[in-house]
């Protein structure tokens, strides 16, 4: 697993989940030794943490841009 050099800086959602599924896929295959798969873990665990904060931050803009301008919870379509 190379280093990013820009590690301090957040991904966009898109690419924390395309760096997501390229660690779980690496981590799936069993090639990693033990070392890289630790280092792997504690960065997909900070992946995820970027996602779930990025779903909810969207999910708070949701809630407040309705076109009556109130403040209502979003309700999902269920098909």
């Amino acid at each position: 697993m190379t280093t990013n050099p820009q590690a301090n800086v957040s991904p966009n959602f898109e690419t924390a989940i395309a760096e997501l599924e390229s660690i779980v896929s690496q981590m799936e295959s069993g090639n990693l030794p033990l070392e890289q798969s630790i280092n792997a873990y504690k960065r997909g665990a900070e992946l995820l943490q970027i996602c779930q904060k990025s779903l909810t931050d969207a999910e708070q803009q949701v809630r407040i841009l309705t076109e009556a301008n109130k403040l209502t919870t979003f309700e999902p379509i269920n098909e």
